[in-house]
């Protein structure tokens, strides 16, 4: 009797493939949304300056020099338990423990604990970060990248949901040891796609004539820094803006448990809607069109934090603030979802991890920086003005894009697009 046909695989149909990368961006927006929600309402707490909380930005370290360790992620695997579940199961295991030792450590010691440990799961994030993107630009086909990057940057929202403004809206019940062990269980469950995927699905990436471990870096084609000046000032003034919206918030009066409630769970639903909607619109747009489009929608959201700040501070009501930070939420989701596929659109195969995540890397530096100034701006204008010009730099960030557009789009890479793209 003839043996029946293998079953498909997790990655034979777009679903399979969509639910696999969404499970993983998840799992790196879970700590991460820790990191930039609830770590900046704790050290606002226990009295830290605006400039030292801008500063912490320095933890994310790992994931702006993760391109140096990238290539190594895209050439090193164990074809018998596939090449990138080679990466992907140690660190999500790694970092599910790196989260029951925050649990476990004494509250005597946690403020001393988070340095270290926000740290370590950063550098754990990254790495794991690389190999997901270099798989995304693998089994991803041309005409899914759109979709397959606004649940990119949903799952990472949806992470960032959990391991943020969930654990602050419930840190008042749970305490220390249980918001962190909530964290430690949704992570662990966030893995088990990548059990479910095949080794035989997950072969070692073939060179390519347009990438591959010989080929030259990314950085060294034609036209390679006007493009990452481009991605690094397309996403500053969001990050320069916003990384001063949860201290406004503290210094306003609002607890940690509204904060998580408004900012965290309402503000990112929204931005959950936006991801989708701005990567259901990459395709119809076009990936050059759409970054002038919907960048431009953010610098217009981003504006809009000024005002709301100012009525909110003359004691007028707490609502326009509300609405200004859930369409930032929204709005600038959606320029992300359109900056992620054109950036997936430049990887070249073969080397897919490491390009993308040089890409990736600048705009994580240009963020750090703009979070890292954020404070310094902040405690010398005030909030309004700090927001007002956060939104200028957003809309300076556009020009780019718009000059572009009316040459036909981006050139970068020289090289032809696939079908769909």
């Amino acid at each position: 009797m003839p043996d029946a046909p293998p079953r498909p695989g997790l990655l034979a149909h777009p679903a399979g493939r969509i639910g696999l990368l969404a499970s993983l961006y998840l799992s790196q927006g879970l700590p991460y949304g820790f990191f930039v929600q609830a770590l900046p309402v704790i050290l606002r707490e226990q009295g830290l300056s605006l400039e030292l909380i801008g500063a912490s930005s320095g933890l994310a370290l790992p994931w702006a020099l993760k391109f140096l360790w990238a290539p190594l992620v895209d050439r090193f695997g164990l074809p018998a338990l596939g090449w990138r579940r080679t990466w992907l199961l140690p660190l999500q295991a790694a970092a599910v423990l790196a989260l029951l030792g925050f649990a476990l450590t004494p509250p005597a010691l946690a403020i001393y604990a988070l340095v270290g440990g926000v740290l370590l799961l950063n550098l754990l994030s990254a790495t794991q970060d690389i190999a997901t993107d270099g798989l995304a630009v693998s089994v991803l086909r041309p005409a899914e990248r759109g979709l397959g990057n606004g649940v990119q940057v949903a799952g990472y929202r949806v992470g960032m949901l959990l391991g943020g403004g969930l654990i602050l809206a419930a840190s008042d019940q749970l305490g220390w040891a249980g918001s962190f062990g909530l964290m430690a269980g949704i992570l662990a469950l966030a893995s088990v796609p990548v059990l479910l995927l095949r080794p035989e699905e997950d072969p070692a990436p073939a060179p390519a004539a347009a990438g591959g471990p010989k080929a030259p870096g990314l950085w060294r084609l034609p036209g390679a820094a006007a493009w990452f000046g481009f991605i690094a000032l397309f996403k500053l003034g969001d990050h320069f803006t916003t990384g001063m919206v949860r201290p406004l918030l503290v210094d306003l009066g609002w607890s940690a448990g509204q904060i998580g409630e408004v900012v965290g769970v309402v503000g990112f639903g929204a931005a959950l809607l936006g991801a989708l909607a701005g990567g259901a619109l990459v395709r119809p747009l076009g990936p050059d069109r759409a970054l002038w489009a919907l960048g431009g929608g953010q610098a217009l959201a981003l504006l809009a934090l000024a005002p709301a700040a100012a009525i909110a501070q003359a004691g007028g009501g707490d609502g326009a603030l509300i609405g200004a930070v859930i369409g930032e939420h929204f709005f600038a989701s959606m320029a992300t979802a359109a900056l992620f596929s054109r950036m997936m659109d430049a990887s070249r195969p073969g080397s897919g991890g490491a390009d993308y995540t040089l890409q990736a890397s600048v705009v994580v530096a240009a963020n750090g920086v703009g979070a890292a100034l954020a404070g310094v701006s902040a405690g010398a204008l005030g909030y309004p003005a700090h927001f007002a010009l956060g939104g200028l730099i957003a809309a300076l960030g556009v020009v780019p894009a718009l000059w572009a557009a009316r040459r036909g789009g981006f050139a970068f890479p020289a090289r032809a697009r696939a079908p769909g793209a």
